[in-house]
């Protein structure tokens, strides 16, 4: 076969235009700090790295949603503190009312502050974080009153009771679900504020000593009640903990799949990159004298 000039010229061409292309993919490489920039670059490279990206995005999801559960359990057990507390001051007034020293006024006294303690865990029962009540059941933004349509609180102001005890589940890793609350009904129920009430009611008529005493052993329920669902809500901040750590190490996990696949390794491509400039340049000689000179070469 006759070679030409024009096929030496055109295979140069091409050959320097190639060279041009692996210079700048190498170029893109060490600017952007990954394997490829486009998923033509390699196709497999594209397909694995969509994979990890959508496993790391979902790690991080459920990651805010722990951090959701945190934040919903971490203030349920203060309000569920600050609730046996209070009933741990009721007890103690009970006890002190029953002991037949007490006269009508000082009895009185208890009485205004057992109002006080009601109104106080009628605050507890109506927290709100985020502006969502967590002792509420599903129903985050308040109860529905039926005749006006008006949302109101899950405890009213006289200790009305109209609380919702559905339980609210957050996923926090793929098909599990926690359960992020208490039951409300288990602590702040409608026996609660009624026995309370009763108390107050006794110790501002006149009733014996005795029957003062009795609520001794009411209020021991409720403090029983308060003490079992905290305890409950314990063991799930404790399961949620485990799930946290699991998800970290899934996260870590994930993360270094998806840099091992998309990272570039900068000392690579930086010998890579040295490597086709040396090339480039030789190839570029190596053209120069593939033209064909020109009359003026041959007049100098």
């Amino acid at each position: 076969m006759r070679v030409t000039q024009s096929m030496l010229t055109n295979n140069m061409l091409r050959n320097i235009s190639s060279s041009y292309s692996s210079l700048d993919k190498y170029m893109d490489q060490l600017s952007s700090g990954k394997k490829i920039n486009r998923p033509s670059d390699d196709p497999v490279i594209a397909m694995k790295g969509m994979n990890y990206r959508s496993q790391v995005s979902n790690v991080e999801q459920y990651e805010r949603n722990i951090s959701e559960v945190h934040n919903w359990m971490d203030n349920s057990d203060s309000a569920l503190d600050e609730t046996t507390q209070t009933l741990q001051r009721l007890r103690e007034l009970a006890v002190q009312a029953s002991n037949g020293t007490y006269e009508d006024g000082q009895r009185k006294n208890i009485a205004a502050e057992v109002d006080q303690l009601k109104d106080h865990l009628v605050e507890i029962a109506n927290t709100r974080v985020n502006d969502k009540y967590i002792f509420n059941g599903t129903g985050t933004t308040g109860t529905e009153d039926a005749v006006t349509g008006e949302m109101k609180h899950p405890v009213s102001e006289d200790g009305t009771v109209t609380a919702n005890n559905e339980a609210v589940m957050i996923e926090v890793t793929s098909g599990t679900k926690l359960k992020v609350n208490i039951t409300p009904g288990n602590v702040f129920s409608q026996d609660l504020f009624d026995d309370i009430e009763a108390f107050s009611a006794a110790l501002k008529s006149d009733v014996p000593d005795e029957d003062l005493g009795s609520h001794i052993g009411t209020i021991d329920t409720h403090i029983n009640n308060t003490v079992s669902e905290r305890a409950d809500l314990g063991a799930r901040m404790n399961r949620l903990e485990l799930v946290e750590d699991r998800l970290e190490s899934q996260s870590i996990a994930a993360t270094k799949m998806m840099s091992d696949n998309e990272d570039a390794n900068l000392e690579e491509v930086i010998i890579n990159l040295t490597t086709q400039e040396s090339v480039h340049r030789a190839a570029l000689s190596a053209g120069s004298r593939v033209i064909q000179p020109t009359l003026l070469d041959f007049l100098r």
